[in-house]
């Protein structure tokens, strides 16, 4: 494992995940708990390409996947510590909307990771 994949993985997982945290925290005050996931979704989705596409260079699938699974890691790490535990919802935390961003924050590496190493194979 080395430091640009640790900085990829680690690095942008986190902030990625920070990004979101602060966008329900802003949402909070003004939209319904069950809808802040469906609102910072799609926002999240771009800036995860965003970063996927401009600032992770890399033409292995393997570093994809190992992308994906270190970030759902952070994700459903830190949204347990810092969501479940500390913030207790009322009517629960897991729903239809945070399984999905589990699977789009898996899918989304390891799609442009092939989008990237076919785009290369045809240069």
């Amino acid at each position: 494992m080395n430091i640009n994949f640790l900085k990829n993985a680690v690095g942008w997982g986190i902030g990625l995940w920070f990004v979101g945290y602060v966008l329900g925290i802003l949402l909070f005050s003004f939209v319904p708990a069950n809808a802040i996931g469906w609102i910072i979704s799609p926002i999240g989705v771009i800036i995860t390409l965003w970063v996927l596409l401009k600032r992770i260079k890399n033409t292995n699938i393997r570093y994809y996947v190992w992308l994906g699974i270190v970030w759902v890691l952070i994700a459903v790490v830190f949204d347990y510590f810092f969501l479940v535990k500390l913030f207790k919802p009322a009517d629960g935390y897991y729903k239809l909307d945070v399984y999905l961003y589990y699977i789009i924050t898996l899918a989304l590496p390891i799609v442009v990771g092939l989008l990237k190493i076919k785009t290369k194979k045809h240069e």
